[in-house]
């Protein structure tokens, strides 16, 4: 059974820029599961290209000098004599490059040193937004891999933005706000689309099997069909139930073809 909390996580309102380009798996994949998106960039230059461009901006960096300590702090020299001094800025090093930090303080805000648990960098960001009085507090409701930011309008599956259409997110978001109830079409037409909506209860089952195909294969089995009665977000809290869907028999009002459809679907 999927567990449904409601918790804070630390958040600017633009990505954060982070070098180098690709950042490494065990650092990129917490801050996105903490709710980040990322901006990633070979070198200094490709920073100023990419702010020039106006395509990206952001409001904080997580730079790694691990691999290359002269880049990194030419992209920190950068990042702080902007207009705007980019902040707050999280360095990462190798223990024997901590010597190296000496009277640069003032080119980052806080540093680590690698290697890092898991959930250390999300948390010295969120710290660090929380120290410098950036608004980065938004509700987000997780569903194991699932990640809903109630409040940016955002969504992502395992590490993974989820590219959702307004109606799409506002579906998936009903459902994962109230995980384990089902819902009749009827209901989550009134109350995702609206009482003044004068669609058919087939928009609900176009709606599910598009976002069932953007969750894809692997997490398609989160919105479960509830046979004859409508849909719901993970299981039944009723350890004692049986599963609704071992019921036989075609859907209400829905033809031969559409029924073969969401057969597949299952």
């Amino acid at each position: 059974m999927l567990s449904r909390r409601l918790v804070k996580v630390a958040r600017g309102v633009e990505p954060l820029l982070c070098y180098p380009d690709p950042l490494p798996a065990e650092w990129a994949r917490p801050l996105r599961e903490a709710g980040y998106d990322l901006v990633c960039v070979p070198n200094t230059a490709a920073a100023a290209t990419l702010e020039r461009s106006g395509e990206a901006a952001w409001t904080g960096a997580v730079v790694c000098a691990t691999d290359d300590m002269a880049e990194a702090m030419a992209l920190c020299r950068y990042l702080r004599r902007r207009e705007e001094p980019v902040a707050p800025l999280l360095l990462i090093v190798a223990r024997h490059e901590v010597h190296e930090l000496r009277l640069r303080n003032d080119l980052f805000d806080d540093f680590c040193v690698a290697p890092l648990h898991p959930g250390e960098l999300g948390a010295r960001i969120q710290h660090l937004y929380w120290r410098s009085g950036e608004p980065a507090d938004h509700a987000v409701v997780e569903h194991g891999p699932l990640v809903l930011n109630l409040e940016t309008y955002q969504a992502g599956i395992a590490g993974r933005t989820l590219d959702l259409t307004y109606m799409e997110y506002q579906l998936l978001r009903f459902l994962a706000t109230h995980p384990g109830k089902v819902f009749t079409r009827e209901t989550l037409l009134n109350q995702v689309w609206g009482y003044e909506y004068y669609g058919g209860a087939r928009t609900v089952d176009v709606h599910v099997r598009r976002l069932r195909a953007k969750l894809g294969e692997e997490h398609a089995h989160l919105i479960q069909t509830v046979r004859s009665v409508g849909y719901r977000l993970g299981q039944t809290a009723w350890a004692g139930a049986q599963p609704l869907e071992a019921s036989e028999g075609p859907e209400p009002g829905i033809g031969p073809d559409a029924q073969a459809r969401l057969a597949a679907e299952r």
